[in-house]
Protein backbone atom coordinates (compact mmCIF):
# COMPACT_ATOMS: atom_id res chain seq x y z
CA UNK A 1 0.00 0.00 0.00
CA UNK A 2 1.36 3.42 -0.96
CA UNK A 3 1.38 6.07 1.79
CA UNK A 4 -1.72 8.30 1.67
CA UNK A 5 0.22 11.37 2.72
CA UNK A 6 3.76 12.70 2.72
CA UNK A 7 5.00 14.90 5.57
CA UNK A 8 8.21 16.85 5.23
CA UNK A 9 10.31 17.53 8.31
CA UNK A 10 13.61 19.12 9.19
CA UNK A 11 14.10 18.42 12.90
CA UNK A 12 13.41 15.05 14.52
CA UNK A 13 13.71 16.52 18.01
CA UNK A 14 11.41 19.53 17.70
CA UNK A 15 8.99 19.23 14.76
CA UNK A 16 5.37 18.70 15.83
CA UNK A 17 2.67 17.27 13.55
CA UNK A 18 -0.37 17.18 15.79
CA UNK A 19 -3.30 18.85 14.02
CA UNK A 20 -4.56 20.36 17.27
CA UNK A 21 -3.40 23.97 17.64
CA UNK A 22 -3.67 24.82 21.32
CA UNK A 23 -2.17 27.77 23.15
CA UNK A 24 -0.48 26.22 26.21
CA UNK A 25 -1.27 27.52 29.66
CA UNK A 26 1.53 28.44 32.03
CA UNK A 27 2.12 25.59 34.46
CA UNK A 28 3.46 27.57 37.39
CA UNK A 29 3.42 27.18 41.19
CA UNK A 30 -0.35 27.82 41.21
CA UNK A 31 -1.08 24.68 39.20
CA UNK A 32 -2.54 22.02 41.47
CA UNK A 33 -0.95 18.60 40.95
CA UNK A 34 -2.14 16.97 44.18
CA UNK A 35 -5.82 17.19 45.03
CA UNK A 36 -8.10 16.23 47.90
CA UNK A 37 -9.51 12.72 48.26
CA UNK A 38 -12.84 13.33 46.45
CA UNK A 39 -10.91 14.46 43.35
CA UNK A 40 -8.68 11.40 43.60
CA UNK A 41 -11.72 9.13 43.80
CA UNK A 42 -13.23 10.73 40.68
CA UNK A 43 -9.83 10.42 39.01
CA UNK A 44 -9.75 6.70 39.81
CA UNK A 45 -13.27 6.26 38.41
CA UNK A 46 -12.38 8.13 35.22
CA UNK A 47 -9.12 6.24 34.70
CA UNK A 48 -10.06 2.70 35.61
CA UNK A 49 -13.83 2.44 35.27
CA UNK A 50 -15.66 4.99 33.10
CA UNK A 51 -13.03 5.33 30.37
CA UNK A 52 -12.08 1.66 30.08
CA UNK A 53 -14.88 0.59 27.68
CA UNK A 54 -13.97 3.48 25.35
CA UNK A 55 -10.28 2.61 25.52
CA UNK A 56 -10.89 -1.07 24.79
CA UNK A 57 -13.43 -0.58 22.00
CA UNK A 58 -11.52 2.17 20.22
CA UNK A 59 -8.22 0.30 20.29
CA UNK A 60 -9.77 -2.96 19.13
CA UNK A 61 -12.07 -1.52 16.43
CA UNK A 62 -9.76 1.22 15.10
CA UNK A 63 -6.40 -0.53 15.39
CA UNK A 64 -7.01 -4.23 16.16
CA UNK A 65 -4.33 -3.69 18.75
CA UNK A 66 -2.23 -6.58 19.97
CA UNK A 67 0.21 -6.53 22.90
CA UNK A 68 3.32 -8.69 22.97
CA UNK A 69 5.01 -9.11 26.35
CA UNK A 70 2.25 -8.15 28.82
CA UNK A 71 3.50 -10.81 31.21
CA UNK A 72 6.60 -8.68 31.89
CA UNK A 73 4.43 -6.05 33.58
CA UNK A 74 2.55 -8.56 35.74
CA UNK A 75 5.73 -9.43 37.62
CA UNK A 76 5.77 -5.83 38.87
CA UNK A 77 2.08 -5.40 39.63
CA UNK A 78 2.88 -4.47 43.22
CA UNK A 79 5.59 -1.93 42.34
CA UNK A 80 5.67 1.50 40.75
CA UNK A 81 7.42 1.80 37.41
CA UNK A 82 7.97 4.19 34.50
CA UNK A 83 6.98 3.33 30.93
CA UNK A 84 8.53 4.93 27.82
CA UNK A 85 6.44 4.91 24.63
CA UNK A 86 6.89 6.22 21.08
CA UNK A 87 4.49 9.07 20.27
CA UNK A 88 2.53 8.31 17.07
CA UNK A 89 -1.17 8.82 17.82
CA UNK A 90 -2.81 12.08 19.00
CA UNK A 91 -5.75 10.37 20.69
CA UNK A 92 -4.92 6.70 21.14
CA UNK A 93 -1.59 7.38 22.80
CA UNK A 94 -3.50 8.56 25.87
CA UNK A 95 -4.69 5.03 26.55
CA UNK A 96 -2.64 2.48 24.58
CA UNK A 97 -0.22 2.02 27.52
CA UNK A 98 -3.04 1.92 30.09
CA UNK A 99 -4.67 -1.25 28.74
CA UNK A 100 -1.84 -3.73 29.48
CA UNK A 101 -1.04 -1.87 32.72
CA UNK A 102 -4.63 -2.21 34.02
CA UNK A 103 -5.75 -2.62 36.82
CA UNK A 104 -2.75 -0.60 38.00
CA UNK A 105 -3.45 3.10 37.61
CA UNK A 106 -1.44 4.84 34.92
CA UNK A 107 -0.44 8.52 34.90
CA UNK A 108 1.11 10.47 32.02
CA UNK A 109 3.77 13.15 31.88
CA UNK A 110 2.48 15.48 29.16
CA UNK A 111 3.10 18.84 27.52
CA UNK A 112 1.03 21.77 28.91
CA UNK A 113 -1.14 21.85 25.76
CA UNK A 114 -2.87 18.68 26.95
CA UNK A 115 -4.41 20.42 29.97
CA UNK A 116 -4.93 23.83 28.36
CA UNK A 117 -8.38 23.36 26.82
CA UNK A 118 -11.37 24.71 28.72
CA UNK A 119 -13.30 21.91 30.46
CA UNK A 120 -11.46 19.22 28.46
CA UNK A 121 -8.27 20.16 30.28
CA UNK A 122 -9.85 19.04 33.55
CA UNK A 123 -10.99 15.78 31.95
CA UNK A 124 -7.46 15.11 30.70
CA UNK A 125 -6.11 15.78 34.18
CA UNK A 126 -8.67 13.40 35.67
CA UNK A 127 -7.46 10.78 33.21
CA UNK A 128 -4.01 11.03 34.74
CA UNK A 129 -2.17 13.88 32.98
CA UNK A 130 0.80 15.45 34.78
CA UNK A 131 1.87 18.51 32.76
CA UNK A 132 5.52 19.53 32.58
CA UNK A 133 6.13 22.53 34.89
CA UNK A 134 7.40 25.92 33.72
CA UNK A 135 9.52 26.99 36.70
CA UNK A 136 11.38 25.70 39.76
CA UNK A 137 8.49 26.23 42.20
CA UNK A 138 6.15 24.32 39.93
CA UNK A 139 8.82 21.63 39.49
CA UNK A 140 8.77 21.04 43.25
CA UNK A 141 5.01 20.39 43.12
CA UNK A 142 5.41 18.22 40.03
CA UNK A 143 8.04 16.03 41.69
CA UNK A 144 5.87 15.70 44.80
CA UNK A 145 3.08 14.38 42.57
CA UNK A 146 5.48 11.92 40.93
CA UNK A 147 6.66 10.77 44.35
CA UNK A 148 3.09 10.33 45.56
CA UNK A 149 2.27 8.12 42.56
CA UNK A 150 5.44 6.10 43.08
CA UNK A 151 4.55 5.60 46.75
CA UNK A 152 1.06 4.49 45.71
CA UNK A 153 2.64 1.94 43.32
CA UNK A 154 1.16 3.50 40.18
CA UNK A 155 2.65 3.48 36.69
CA UNK A 156 3.84 6.67 35.01
CA UNK A 157 4.05 6.87 31.23
CA UNK A 158 6.49 9.14 29.41
CA UNK A 159 6.78 9.96 25.69
CA UNK A 160 10.51 10.73 25.35
CA UNK A 161 10.10 11.84 21.72
CA UNK A 162 7.92 14.66 23.13
CA UNK A 163 6.15 15.46 19.84
CA UNK A 164 3.44 13.59 17.93
CA UNK A 165 4.30 12.18 14.50
CA UNK A 166 1.18 10.28 13.39
CA UNK A 167 1.82 6.75 12.12
CA UNK A 168 5.60 7.21 12.17
CA UNK A 169 7.24 3.80 11.91
CA UNK A 170 10.73 4.57 13.22
CA UNK A 171 12.05 5.86 16.54
CA UNK A 172 13.17 9.47 16.68
CA UNK A 173 16.24 10.45 18.70
CA UNK A 174 15.36 11.56 22.22
CA UNK A 175 17.17 13.25 25.08
CA UNK A 176 18.18 11.78 28.42
CA UNK A 177 16.24 14.26 30.58
CA UNK A 178 13.17 12.05 31.18
CA UNK A 179 15.32 9.11 32.28
CA UNK A 180 16.17 10.77 35.58
CA UNK A 181 12.91 9.59 37.17
CA UNK A 182 13.64 5.85 37.51
CA UNK A 183 17.01 6.84 38.95
CA UNK A 184 15.68 9.41 41.42
CA UNK A 185 12.81 7.20 42.58
CA UNK A 186 14.63 3.87 42.37
CA UNK A 187 12.06 2.12 40.18
CA UNK A 188 12.21 -0.22 37.19
CA UNK A 189 11.53 1.12 33.70
CA UNK A 190 9.76 -0.48 30.73
CA UNK A 191 9.23 0.53 27.14
CA UNK A 192 6.34 0.00 24.77
CA UNK A 193 6.96 0.26 21.04
CA UNK A 194 3.92 0.78 18.85
CA UNK A 195 4.44 -0.73 15.40
CA UNK A 196 2.22 -0.59 12.33
CA UNK A 197 1.63 -3.91 10.60
CA UNK A 198 -0.47 -4.95 7.65
CA UNK A 199 -3.36 -7.39 7.64
CA UNK A 200 -6.34 -8.32 5.50
CA UNK A 201 -6.75 -10.15 2.21
CA UNK A 202 -4.67 -7.61 0.29
CA UNK A 203 -2.42 -6.71 3.23
CA UNK A 204 -3.56 -3.10 2.88
CA UNK A 205 -5.12 -2.59 6.31
CA UNK A 206 -3.23 -1.40 9.36
CA UNK A 207 -3.14 -2.74 12.88
CA UNK A 208 -1.00 -1.76 15.85
CA UNK A 209 1.21 -4.34 17.49
CA UNK A 210 2.73 -3.01 20.72
CA UNK A 211 5.86 -4.67 22.08
CA UNK A 212 6.49 -4.44 25.83
CA UNK A 213 10.07 -4.77 27.01
CA UNK A 214 11.87 -4.55 30.33
CA UNK A 215 12.45 -4.16 33.11
CA UNK A 216 15.43 -1.89 32.62
CA UNK A 217 17.47 -0.63 35.55
CA UNK A 218 20.07 2.10 35.92
CA UNK A 219 23.63 0.97 36.52
CA UNK A 220 24.43 2.09 40.07
CA UNK A 221 28.15 1.84 39.38
CA UNK A 222 27.90 4.90 37.11
CA UNK A 223 27.49 8.57 37.91
CA UNK A 224 23.94 9.99 37.81
CA UNK A 225 24.59 11.53 34.40
CA UNK A 226 26.02 8.28 33.07
CA UNK A 227 23.09 6.33 34.52
CA UNK A 228 20.64 8.51 32.59
CA UNK A 229 22.56 8.02 29.36
CA UNK A 230 22.89 4.28 29.91
CA UNK A 231 19.19 3.83 30.69
CA UNK A 232 18.22 5.99 27.73
CA UNK A 233 20.43 3.96 25.41
CA UNK A 234 19.06 0.62 26.64
CA UNK A 235 15.49 1.70 25.99
CA UNK A 236 16.21 3.56 22.75
CA UNK A 237 18.06 0.60 21.26
CA UNK A 238 15.28 -1.81 22.20
CA UNK A 239 12.62 0.47 20.70
CA UNK A 240 14.63 0.83 17.48
CA UNK A 241 14.91 -2.95 17.30
CA UNK A 242 11.16 -3.42 17.82
CA UNK A 243 10.23 -0.66 15.36
CA UNK A 244 11.69 -2.76 12.55
CA UNK A 245 8.59 -4.96 12.85
CA UNK A 246 6.54 -2.20 11.19
CA UNK A 247 5.87 -3.28 7.61
CA UNK A 248 3.39 -0.72 6.28
CA UNK A 249 3.47 3.08 5.91
CA UNK A 250 0.27 5.07 6.20
CA UNK A 251 2.17 8.37 6.19
CA UNK A 252 5.62 8.82 4.66
CA UNK A 253 8.07 11.19 6.35
CA UNK A 254 10.81 12.83 4.29
CA UNK A 255 13.58 15.02 5.63
CA UNK A 256 14.28 18.18 3.66
CA UNK A 257 16.24 21.37 4.04
CA UNK A 258 14.75 24.49 5.64
CA UNK A 259 14.37 26.28 2.28
CA UNK A 260 12.53 23.39 0.66
CA UNK A 261 10.28 23.01 3.71
CA UNK A 262 9.25 26.67 3.55
CA UNK A 263 8.39 26.34 -0.14
CA UNK A 264 6.47 23.06 0.17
Amino acid sequence: MKPKEVIYYKDELNDEFSKAKIVPRLIDENYKYIHHKPWDFVCFCMQNILSMPIKILYSKIKFRIKYVGKEKLKQYKNEAYFVYVNHTQPFADTFIPSLPIYPKRNFFIVNPENVSMKFLGNIVQLLGALPIPANKKAMKNFLEAIEKNVNNKHAITIYPEAHIWPYYTKIRPFKTVSFKYPIEFNTPAFCMTNTYQSYGKNKDKIKIVTYIDGPFFPDKNLTKSEQKQNLRDQIYNKMVERSKNSNIEHIKYEKISENKRENS
